[in-house]
């Protein structure tokens, strides 16, 4: 059973941080259909988009992403606890994903120097 808070919490920080989008695609999470997800997507005036169910390809770039979590560092990692495992992956996210790890479709910069 997936909570919406860190979702909701990830949304509206990334809200203050960057101009709204015109349009929020995600899979049919329950997290992102949560009324409390949608309605401050909506408040934003965000366009709500949903892959259809079972079609994985249609939210290719968060699978990557999801993969690349799992990959390189869930399956290193041994964990104390959920809140280890909470920290740790907001640090490979922070610093690796963000400042180390670089992506061909942004030109092979990693994500902060492409935003620079």
């Amino acid at each position: 059973n997936l909570d919406h808070t860190l979702t909701l919490v990830a949304l509206q920080r990334g809200l203050v941080k960057y101009p709204a989008p015109e349009i929020h695609h995600s899979d049919q999470g329950v997290q992102y259909a949560a009324t409390a997800y949608t309605q401050v997507l909506q408040d934003a005036q965000v366009q709500i988009s949903m892959a259809d169910q079972g079609e994985a390809w249609q939210n290719g770039y968060a699978e990557r992403l999801i993969r690349t979590i799992k990959e390189e560092e869930v399956d290193l990692s041994e964990y104390l606890d959920y809140h280890d495992a909470y920290h740790q992956i907001g640090r490979f996210l922070d610093d690796v994903y963000m400042h180390k790890r670089i992506h061909s479709s942004l030109g092979y910069l990693t994500p902060a120097e492409f935003e620079a």
